[in-house]
């Protein structure tokens, strides 16, 4: 829904951020500024800082930054309405109700019905494992090692051997058959209605907020198929969900472990591995690895140690690497999932094994490696060509060499030899993976970081750190010398902002929001600190920053201008910004 901008400031105006952080993260207060242990990653040492005076957040160690309501969306995984709402109500505010097309109101109703019946035949699994007849389900559990508190979080049930149980007992509640066929737990036909899951252990599949979303039901002994999911209804999309994310989204770990199955994740968990979850049944998809993109920046593949389990992690870490997520694939060997390894070397050995996971590339080319036959002069020349093909998925020239380097070294390739082949193959398919000698300097040039965008990123900081500095620019820089498109569009509010003398960093960052990676950026350039140069190097530094900034935007105005006169005039103002005398005393 769409609240106008001027009831957003008011509701973050109206939440203090250290109050609200406070709640969630222990501040201790070192001069105008609040730290605590950072709640986004795992730290010793405190870089996670409130500023009031902005009221923003900023971790120094991971660059999670934002106001207080980001703060909320990050930390609770609410939406940007839902955090509102949430502040809304500890401010006392009260928010338009939001209107709705009819048929949305029906979908909206439908869901939150569904959730209502899943959690009671959650409530009525558990009971039931807990009855007599229940008792080979929960023997089960407990000969797989898992404990009753464990049972408990997860919430684990039965469904009884009788087809149609669970159907009279809603039925009894009063759900209507309309409603519990679209829940996915029963089947109603006209030659009668009967139960998707029965006589199977039960787990429970519930999103991040912890809402019963579906079930997995697995067969205790022989049986096809070993695991029944709950289908696709209005509440539960397999392809956007993760088991036990609803948990390992608190364990404030720098990675995921990403597992088969559900009895991996419980007893990974159970083994304080806290930060593991698993597909649901299906192979893992982009919805999941954007799910998991909101928690972590790293993946370990912790999947069985069978081909079928190598065949899952090839398929992944394309996947991970395109939602910008690094990938990495831990071997179980010589057992064969996670469950197993644990139970037979313990949670230590575990942790060691993660600790030496193996990057996702050269887990890809070590797989293609085992294909060839290296004793065979056709067959490694063979794998020196797919191996160099591999390469070229790198597009930054300095990644690619990196791992020409390490690919080199692992198969005992010469490393000239081997960077020779890529750019050779390279060349053949277009990318162009060394400066050609006949190159123009001026397209070399192009190549190398000039230092303008770090130049307007600098001033723009010093512009929301310093008061000083808009009255030295003041006259000699506008928004309008900012040519990068974002950092013009903040300075625009920065600049507006300075002028009015009510500069507030934590609503100008409110207007990025919708976009992750600008509103990260943006956040970084009110977080960044300057304060370690000295009082000349600032000085120096600040002079240089302001005129080359001008003297990008001037180059850029003068590519543009098609009318003599105002040619002259630019280059004009070109040769006197040597001359200007800019300083913050």
């Amino acid at each position: 829904m769409f609240y106008p901008e001027e009831l957003v400031e008011e509701v973050r105006t109206r939440n203090d951020i250290v109050d609200v952080i406070s709640s969630y993260v222990k501040l201790q207060k070192r001069g105008s500024t609040y730290f605590g242990l950072c709640p986004f990653h795992n730290e010793k040492t405190p870089s996670f800082s409130v500023t009031p005076s902005k009221q923003m957040y900023y971790c120094f160690g991971c660059g999670a930054g934002g106001n207080v309501i980001t703060f909320l969306m990050e930390y609770e995984n609410y939406t940007f309405p839902e955090a509102l709402a949430y502040l809304a109500e500890r401010a006392g505010i009260e928010l338009p109700k939001q209107e709705e097309s009819a048929e949305a109101r029906k979908q909206a109703d439908l869901r939150a019905r569904i959730l209502e019946v899943n959690r009671e035949a959650g409530r009525y699994f558990y009971y039931q494992m807990k009855g007599v007849s229940g008792q080979r389900a929960y023997d089960y559990l407990k000969d797989r090692g898992l404990t009753d508190e464990t049972i408990r979080k997860f919430g684990l049930g039965y469904s009884n051997a009788y087809r149609d149980d669970l159907y009279q007992y809603l039925k009894k509640k009063g759900y209507s058959d309309s409603l519990l066929k679209e829940t996915g737990l029963v089947k109603i036909e006209e030659r009668g209605s009967h139960d998707r899951f029965w006589n199977r252990v039960m787990f429970p599949i519930m999103d991040v907020n912890g809402k019963i979303i579906g079930f997995g039901g697995r067969v205790m002994g022989e049986g096809e198929p070993k695991y029944l999911n709950s289908p696709e209804t209005k509440a539960f999309d397999k392809s956007r969900n993760l088991y036990g994310l609803n948990y390992a989204r608190t364990a404030r770990k720098p990675y995921m472990l990403i597992c088969e199955g559900y009895m991996d994740v419980i007893s990974m968990q159970q083994a304080g591995f806290t930060n593991a979850v698993a597909s649901l049944g299906t192979a893992f998809t982009s919805g999941q690895a954007s799910l998991l993109r909101r928690y972590t920046e790293q993946v370990i593949l912790t999947y069985d140690s069978d081909g079928a389990g190598i065949k899952a992690a090839l398929r992944a870490i394309p996947i991970l690497k395109e939602a910008g997520l690094s990938a990495k694939v831990l071997s179980l060997k010589p057992y064969k999932d996670p469950d197993e390894f644990i139970k037979n070397l313990g949670a230590e050995a575990f942790e060691e094994r993660i600790e030496s996971a193996q990057n996702g590339f050269l887990f890809e080319t070590d797989v293609l490696y085992r294909q060839y036959d290296m004793e065979d002069p056709e067959q490694k020349t063979a794998f020196h060509n797919a191996v160099a093909k591999k390469l070229l998925q790198f597009s930054e020239k300095l990644e690619r060499d990196n791992y020409t380097e390490a690919v080199a070294r692992q198969y005992h390739i010469g490393y000239e030899n081997l960077k020779s082949l890529v750019n050779t193959m390279g060349g053949k398919v277009g990318l162009a993976a060394e400066r050609p000698s006949g190159m123009r300097r001026t397209e070399e040039k192009k190549e190398r970081p000039d230092g303008v965008r770090q130049s307007q990123r600098i001033l723009l900081t010093w512009l929301i750190e310093d008061e000083r500095v808009y009255g030295a620019v003041k006259g000699i820089i506008g928004p309008e010398d900012f040519t990068e498109t974002l950092y013009q569009k903040a300075a625009a509010m920065v600049f507006e902002g300075l002028q009015s003398g009510h500069l507030e960093p934590a609503g100008i960052l409110s207007h990025f929001i919708n976009d992750e990676e600008e509103y990260k950026e943006v956040a970084a350039l009110f977080n960044t600190s300057l304060s370690e140069l000295t009082k000349e190097e600032r000085e120096k530094a600040f002079s240089e920053t302001v005129k080359r900034v001008k003297r990008h935007s001037l180059e850029e105005k003068s590519r543009n201008v098609t009318e003599i006169a105002a040619l002259q005039e630019l280059i004009k103002e070109q040769a006197n910004i040597n001359q200007l005398h800019i300083s913050l005393n």
